[in-house]
């Protein structure tokens, strides 16, 4: 069962638009879905909130910058004493293109800083993932230059698709049919 939702990105204006905050469009769209505000919670370094679905779900956005994303991840695991396996974290995806979404249980990171520091800070990378692709940099573009750059509008559009895609499997995921949600997100 999942307790925790963390979606990943940039705290800021300055990266709203970009590739990389795909986790904070998906929080936000989720919060705002449910009539939930997320709130500036500096002893989680982060904006949080609550939803109730079968019973309450902790979000995260934390406002660490990516690379620090751990810290607030595990503040907030102590806290409320969320085991890893308990939590699912949303981010942005080089290896997809804008408009596949994936779940993914474990594993490594992937050359990914929020990741890394998430499972630096809570000595496991035994977490949910719900992976939003963004597509990779045509030929030889810088991936950081990429990631914080916005998307074009057909690629915003495949993004925002895939989050309506996983926000409507959500309910299904919570409840720990996690192979169920594979088997319709992964086709």
């Amino acid at each position: 069962m999942v307790r925790l939702i963390v979606g990943l990105g940039n705290p800021g204006p300055a990266y709203d638009r970009t590739r990389h905050n795909a986790g904070f469009w998906f929080i936000e769209r989720l919060a705002a879905a449910h009539g939930c505000v997320l709130r500036e919670e500096s002893r989680f370094h982060g904006r949080v909130g609550a939803i109730n679905l079968t019973e309450p779900v902790h979000l995260l956005a934390p406002l660490t910058f990516m690379n620090r994303s751990g810290l607030a991840v595990a503040a907030m695991a102590r806290f409320y004493k969320i085991a890893p396996e308990h939590i699912l974290v949303v981010h942005d995806e080089l290896d997809f293109g804008p408009g596949v979404v994936r779940i993914k249980r474990d594993g490594g990171h992937g050359g990914h800083n929020g990741l890394r520091d998430i499972m630096a800070q809570l000595g496991s990378g035994g977490f949910l993932r719900l992976r939003i692709g963004i597509g990779r940099p045509a030929g030889s573009a810088a991936v950081a230059d990429y990631v914080l750059a916005a998307p074009s509008v057909s690629d915003r559009q495949a993004i925002s698709g895939a989050i309506e895609k996983a926000l409507a499997c959500l309910s299904e995921l919570l409840a720990g049919h996690v192979e169920q949600v594979m088997n319709r997100l992964h086709v």
